[in-house]
């Protein structure tokens, strides 16, 4: 008998494999239904893992990536596509190569994973699991709020401490601690961003912009193209998570925005004199409504230096090339980070150095597994954290 505690991608894929594997598996689940977080993630569209080589795959894993080498190489991402398309999910490719279903709905990810445990016969339970119970050094079942489950296998996929709404309230550390474990220092990983600079465009959401990050030094680390959002506390979306997962170290961080990232300099300044042209009568704050959202031409503006009163046709060369590097070069000061409730992905968990690369089995309590947020690996966006999920959760599952 195999129980596994944790109803996410991890667990439910670990419980699909043990059960083709022949074992008789008992899933606990103390939400009220199956695969919420996945239900929410991309979007509540669900990138289930990346279309990039399998060796880059570890270059987008900053988080013990040496560790999933077993996993990822035994269940690629060329395995997770091949899976979810014999359930009936058909997938495409988007930008990034992330991999989404064509529906664009999780919930026909998560209902492909559920409907194929029931055909294997994997038994569900919704209950609050609290304890993993030993004898002689060896697990032997599991403890839960309205009963006990009779084990030789236990697997803790119970997610890390993000959203904790979704139910990763950190219990699987807990039972981890208590059967000998270390737990690695718990933090937020892809997570918003606070800047009260740019408090005044709350509200606003820009497509195909870039943000580059640049650490105190003016040393740049990590650029990406795509989606964004500002808030009443600084910036969110796609692109600012993403690159909140290269701003790990202590330090100051700006972030350099681009707002016209397919337009070089000499082609942004020929669009201008064109818009120029067309409001030459006009007061410069009324000639940017064509090139700009309403709501970012006064931080423009301001940051251009040019009097919002003067008249375009009287708009100089140097100051076009002002209002080009305010376009192009906005510089933002990161002054910290939302708390891990608002975060994706948590870094820090059960410490790889006490779990078997090749089984994911702990190598402190015979019987028990590991897989999937909890333990101490994570990655950037873009397919990359279920890939972890899935790959482990497969690994415990075919060896439990």
């Amino acid at each position: 008998m195999v129980a596994i505690i944790g109803g996410g991608a991890a667990g439910m894929m670990a419980a699909i494999w043990a059960a083709r594997s022949g074992k008789k598996v008992t899933l606990i689940e103390h939400n009220t239904y199956l695969g919420k977080k996945m239900g929410i993630t991309g979007k509540g569209r669900c990138n289930v893992t990346n279309d990039c080589e399998i060796e880059e795959l570890f270059l987008n894993i900053p988080g013990n990536g040496k560790f999933l080498y077993s996993a990822i190489y035994s269940f690629s991402n060329y395995n997770v596509k091949e899976f979810f398309e014999e359930l009936g999910v058909p997938l495409k490719v988007e930008r990034g190569q992330r991999v989404f279903p064509v529906s664009d709905k999780a919930r026909d990810v998560v209902d492909a994973m559920k409907n194929e445990m029931k055909r294997l016969g994997v038994s569900v339970i919704f209950d609050h699991a609290f304890e993993v119970d030993t004898k002689d050094g060896a697990v032997c079942g599991v403890k839960c709020k309205n009963g006990y489950v009779k084990a030789e296998s236990v697997l803790i996929a119970t997610g890390g401490k993000s959203y904790p709404q979704t139910g990763s309230t950190g219990d699987g550390y807990r039972m981890a601690e208590n059967l000998g474990h270390r737990v690695t220092e718990i933090k937020p990983s892809l997570i918003p961003m606070v800047a009260p600079s740019v408090k005044s465009l709350m509200g606003l959401s820009l497509k195909n912009v870039s943000v580059t990050v640049l650490d105190e030094k003016g040393k740049k680390l990590y650029t990406d193209l795509g989606e964004m959002l500002f808030t009443h506390y600084g910036m969110s979306g796609p692109i600012i998570l993403s690159a909140s997962g290269h701003m790990r170290k202590q330090g100051r961080y700006k972030i350099l925005l681009d707002l016209k990232p397919a337009l070089d300099e000499k082609t942004l300044d020929l669009r201008l004199l064109r818009d120029f042209e067309k409001y030459q009568n006009r007061d410069f704050v009324n000639a940017l409504d064509d090139l700009l959202p309403k709501k970012m031409i006064p931080f423009v503006i301001e940051r251009s230096g040019i009097d919002e009163r003067k008249k375009v046709n009287a708009i100089t060369k140097e100051e076009r090339a002002s209002l080009i590097n305010a376009i192009k070069k906005i510089e933002i000061d990161i002054e910290g980070f939302r708390g891990i409730n608002e975060a994706i992905v948590t870094a820090g968990g059960i410490s790889v150095k006490e779990i078997d690369p090749s089984t994911m089995e702990s190598k402190i309590v015979k019987g028990l597994y590991f897989a999937g947020e909890v333990i101490d690996v994570d990655a950037y966006t873009g397919g990359f954290n279920l890939q972890i999920a899935f790959s482990t959760g497969y690994l415990a599952g075919i060896n439990m």
